[in-house]
């Protein structure tokens, strides 16, 4: 099946929710003052009206209750300790895993939040990881450049993007080794064959340290905000034989297409729509062969340098095929 087609998939049962709910509840033990059918009304918003998969959901609700009573994750006592699996950058696949790493500081940037006390990317041989120290784990500054052994990390995903987060409970200890990092960029050629729903001008969290796209207005993790306007092309490219899914952000979409963020937000708002602005992207990009090179997450390849090649194909016919892989 093609990623541009519509996954059908099984909506969660009343059943299915309440035994999350209760699991939750558990979990939290009277450290906070909510009923199990309170859980289960949130996780019944979150999934049946706003459309979010039931397990993001429920990270969803255990995140809000840990601000709520002001835990970390670690209190619940789900996680950490010797028997943690050491893992590579690029062998991290899915959330809320307590693992033990070795790399090397990459890279540091400046902290959006308070709560954050460091950001950046952590690296070795197999490639590069997003990393989060926060403010309140009170641990050890890593510097650029230096290599260290982290035990009790806790893995994390967003859209297909997965990092690290140091917490509380993590150690870290400075070790006297040179690691080679990985160049984990991959580069694919073909026709853009489709542009996928959610691409165009799009609205973000405005909260610190939140990038997710808005739907309907509403914040998965924090309900309804004022967003901040932003581009975004979800693509697929299609080679003859396999598609790519590329995901292009704000710089690589306003070159990509020749529209910029500021032009956009005028044509959405002479159009008093904002699809107005995906469709002229389609009309200037689809066809049209790229070679893209950038990091993979996921299924996603991200475009960090994007190419256009010399021949235009066939776009309907492009997509047909793409549909039928």
């Amino acid at each position: 099946m093609s990623p541009t087609e519509n996954k059908a998939e099984t909506e969660p049962t009343m059943t299915d929710l309440h035994t999350h709910a209760t699991e939750i509840h558990e979990q939290f033990d009277d450290q906070i003052d909510v009923s199990v059918e309170e859980i289960e009304e949130r996780l019944d918003t979150l999934v049946n009206e706003y459309k979010v998969p039931a397990e993001e959901a429920r990270r969803s609700v255990i995140s809000s209750y840990l601000d709520d009573a002001g835990m970390d994750r670690e209190d619940l006592g789900g996680g950490g300790g010797d028997g943690n699996e050491q893992k590579k950058a690029a062998e991290v696949d899915s959330p809320e895993e307590w693992i033990d790493m070795t790399v090397k500081v990459v890279d540091l940037w400046e902290p959006r939040s308070d709560a954050v006390a460091q950001v950046g990317l952590l690296g070795d041989e197999t490639g590069t990881i997003k990393f989060t120290k926060w403010s309140k784990s009170e641990l050890d500054e890593l510097e650029e450049g230096k290599a260290y052994d982290l035990r009790n990390v806790v893995t994390d995903e967003y859209e297909g993007r997965f990092s690290v987060k140091l917490n509380r409970t993590t150690t870290i200890t400075e070790i006297d080794e040179d690691i080679e990092v990985g160049d984990d960029n991959l580069t694919v050629e073909g026709a853009l064959v489709d542009i996928q729903s959610g691409s165009g001008l799009i609205k973000r969290c405005p909260e610190d340290d939140c990038t997710r796209v808005l739907q309907n207005g509403r914040c998965n993790e924090h309900g309804e905000v004022e967003g901040e306007f932003d581009l975004r092309i979800k693509g697929v490219l299609d080679d003859g034989e396999d598609v790519t899914e590329v995901i292009f952000d704000k710089d690589a979409t306003e070159a990509l297409t020749g529209i910029a963020l500021e032009e956009a937000k005028e044509m959405a708002m002479d159009a008093l729509d904002t699809s107005v602005v995906a469709d002229e992207m389609r009309e200037k990009t689809l066809g049209l062969y790229y070679r893209v090179t950038g990091p993979t997450y996921g299924r996603y390849l991200l475009a960090d340098e994007t190419e256009t090649l010399t021949g235009p194909v066939d776009t309907e016919q492009a997509l047909i095929k793409a549909r039928s892989i």
